[in-house]
Parts: C-alpha cells; structure tokens; sequence
C-alpha cells in the first residue's frame, strides 16, 4: 500500500478518537454539567448531524479545491473544534463544539475515501478503504480507551485537549506524505449531482448505510452507562472493556475489507450484518453476567465496523457507473449516511433508554440490523452483473 495511505490512517486515528472518546465520557460529562445521560448523548447525536451535513454539503462545495489543500484546511478545522471543546464553558457551548467539529469529520473521510481508491488498482480499493478507516478502528483501540481514562481522571477537557495534539500530529503527517500532485476530480456539475440524488441504486446503499451501520449505535452510544449500571463495572473496568472492543473493532475492519474484495459487496455485508445482530442480542441476553458480558462486547466489536469499508468502497463503484462526474460527492453523501445512522441510531437510544430502560438497546438495535440485511438482499438484486461490486449469489 502506498505510504500516503497511511498518512490518512494517521488522521483518521485522531478524527476518530473524537467521535467515539465521548461515548466513554458519557457518565463523567453528564455529572460535571448537570445534564441526564440522555441529554449528554446528544453531544454524539449533534456530532453526527454535522458530519451528516458537512459530508455531502461541503465536498460539493469544495471539488474545486486541490485534495491535499482541502485535506490540510478540514484538519485545522477539526483541530480547532477540539479547542474549543475543551474550553467549552457549558453544555450549550460544547454542542456547538462537537457540531462544528463534525462539519470537518465528514468531509474528510469522503476526501481520504476517493484518495485512497485512486492510490491502488481497483482490485484493493477496498482494502486501501479499510486501511484508512483502520485509523479510526485504532482509535477505539487506543485512543478511546485513554481518552475516558485521562477524562475520568483529569477532567473531561484534558480528553479534547489530547484530541487537539492528535488533530496536529495528522496535520503534519498529511503534510509530509500526502502527495500534492494527486488525480484532480472534474468538477460535479449540477447534473453529475443530480445523478447520484436520483439514482435508486446508490440511495438504496445510503439507506442500508444509514440503517445497518446506524442501528448498531443504539447499542453503542450507551455502552459505558450499560457495563456501569446494568452490569456492574467500574469505570476503570469499563475503559478496560472499551480497550477489548475496540482491539476487536481494528480486526474486524480489515477483515471486513479483505472479505468485501473476496467475495463481493453484497455478499460480505450479509455475512456482516448477520454477525452483527447475532452478537447485539447475545449482548442483551448477558448483560448481568459481567463476565459474559464482557466477552460477547469482545465478540460484537468485531462485526460492529466491519461493514464499514465494503458500504464505502460499494458506493464508489456504483457512483463511477451512474455519475463518473461525482463520485467525491456520492462518497460524501455516504458519509453523511453514516452519520444520519449515528445520529438516529444515538438519538433513539435515548428514548429507549428513557421508556424501557438500557438492557432493552440491544434487542432494538438488533432489529433494526436486521431490516439492513432485508435492504442488503434487495441491493443486490437491483445490481447488474458486476465481479467488482456483487459477487453470483
């Protein structure tokens, strides 16, 4: 793989250790501003929505923009959010933080994905996808588990400060080894955007994107208050477990992109998605068994990302059919795709935390997984012959 992959992999490990390092910090947040774990969830819901908007709204906007200068510009955005994150004074201001930090995260991964496809031969773009989003898997790996110890020990806003060194360390690194002469996309007229508004087949996708990945974060966004108040741990055995999950996340990424190159798009998503509900209902089922517990997160963690590249690189091979003109601005849209399901996904948890209680999210959200595999079947039906995108049923 190309050294500017990695590069990417770096800043992704620092965009990614902001989105998920406030799920652990859930419980300590909600004490410190006087707000009810629902309302604190809201803070990875509102994140989502400006990912959601900044992805598809922005990219479009900016497909004029060289890709290394629009990669450096949305890293100093991201960086600055941070920053303002951790000065955050109330509640308020820090939504406003995560929002606009938000904006910079969408548009970043719709860049670093086409980036990266354009590296390899087609062959590994999925793959190269899956290296990338690696550095977001790493960060729950790492990032997230030190970010909720440094948060719960020092004070959430020491957690966003490390976050701002993380968004410089990518800053510099992007900088060094992303090259400058990269292939320039022509820019998406309003047609080429049109085609991918109107195209059933890449809707249908930003669907299953929004539904498969996004229902898994009804589980999700709570699992620090489940492990503490269903289960029984502690905060340090919780950071411990958030450790566990996300080493089984970074395996299951790759895995997920090799299987995707392997054997087709569709296919692997509905090996994927099965994984996936199986483990959130063997996760609702072991919840008071700390032991159990603990193992099947281990176990969900690997199907719970998984999709991630074969969603992303499915929608740069459907794009480059339909609309070759746009396929920054369809991986953009899939972005805010999964983001749409990240802020639905966060945001309905809520209520089902509220109305039936934290041991009901994942049941519910291994049903809506379940309506993402019925999405997946319909997808590959609609798809015309292709080894690169469906493999024979």
């Amino acid at each position: 793989m190309p050294l500017a992959l990695w590069a990417l992999t770096i800043s992704a490990f620092a965009v990614g250790t902001t989105e998920f390092v406030i799920v652990g910090l859930l419980p300590t947040i909600a004490a410190d501003l006087g707000v009810s774990t629902p309302s604190a969830g809201l803070l990875v819901s509102l994140y989502a929505l400006g990912v959601t908007i900044g992805a598809p709204v922005l990219t479009a906007l900016a497909d004029r923009v060289p890709r290394k200068t629009l990669l450096l510009l949305l890293l100093a955005l991201f960086t600055a959010g941070n920053a303002y994150a951790a000065f955050a004074p109330d509640y308020n201001s820090l939504v406003v933080a995560r929002f606009i930090t938000g904006l910079a995260h969408g548009v970043f991964f719709a860049i670093a994905s086409t980036i990266a496809t354009d590296l390899v031969e087609p062959q590994k773009e999925s793959s190269a996808i899956a290296l990338v989003f690696l550095g977001l898997t790493v960060a729950l790996v790492t990032g997230v588990p030190l970010g909720t110890f440094i948060g719960q020990n020092f004070g959430w806003q020491s957690t966003f400060l490390g976050v701002v060194a993380l968004g410089l360390t990518g800053f510099v690194a992007s900088a060094v080894l992303v090259p400058a002469n990269l292939t320039r996309t022509a820019s998406a007229g309003l047609k080429a955007q049109l085609q991918v508004l109107t195209s059933p087949r890449l809707l249908l996708v930003y669907l299953i994107t929004a539904v498969g990945y996004g229902g898994n974060f009804i589980a999700f966004t709570f699992l620090a208050p489940m492990l503490n108040e269903v289960t029984g741990l502690s905060a340090g055995a919780i950071s411990l477990v958030m450790l566990l999950y996300g080493a089984s996340v970074a395996v299951g990424n790759i895995a997920g992109g090799k299987l995707s190159d392997r054997i087709g798009a569709v296919p692997a998503l509905t090996l994927i998605f099965a994984g996936l509900a199986v483990a959130l209902l063997a996760l609702g089922s072991t919840l008071t068994n700390p032991i159990a517990a603990i193992a099947v997160t281990a176990f969900w963690g690997g199907f719970a990302f998984a999709n991630v590249p074969p969603l992303q690189s499915y929608v740069v091979q459907i794009a480059r059919e339909v609309s070759p003109g746009a396929v920054d601005v369809a991986s953009g849209l899939n972005i805010g795709a999964f983001n749409l399901g990240i802020a639905g996904g966060a945001f309905a948890g809520g209520f089902v935390v509220e109305g039936i209680g934290l041991a009901a999210t994942p049941y519910i959200a291994a049903g809506v997984v379940i309506v993402g595999i019925v999405l997946v079947r319909l997808s590959g039906r609609l798809n015309v012959p292709s080894p690169q995108i469906v493999a024979a049923e």
